[in-house]
């Protein structure tokens, strides 16, 4: 799916979504990311939901997000709680969605000008 371009183009924004990957600033990505407003989207070294770890988790404290938003894949699944430890023992709130949710919930956020951290897990 495309999402309409708006006013924010010196950020990173989703620019759509589709199965595999995702583009950001119209740019298509196949594999696991983290993605911030003002800096380009780095790989985040997730394969699969199942392979969820603390450290993919600490790896995203590092960037101090107000929020985080963890696309799980076609379907929405919720990580264990000692998982985002780091970030809610921070008072970071982590979001589940499926990606697509993901995605328009992070440029909605991102819009009204909040750091919010989108990852996704994007499994091959």
């Amino acid at each position: 799916m495309k999402l309409h371009s708006s006013n924010t183009q010196q950020y990173q924004t989703v620019t759509g979504y589709f199965a595999g990957g995702v583009e950001i600033n119209a740019q298509p990505f196949d594999h696991s990311l983290v993605v911030l407003p003002e800096k380009a989207p780095q790989p985040w070294p997730v394969a699969s939901f199942a392979e969820l770890k603390v450290e993919h988790f600490e790896q995203l404290l590092a960037e101090r997000p107000d929020v985080v938003i963890l696309g799980t894949g076609e379907r929405q699944r919720f990580v264990h709680p000692r998982l985002s430890a780091p970030l809610t023992s921070e008072r970071i709130g982590v979001e589940c969605m499926d990606t697509n949710a993901a995605c328009r919930t992070y440029n909605i956020l991102m819009g009204e000008g909040r750091k919010a951290l989108l990852a996704l897990i994007i499994e091959k």
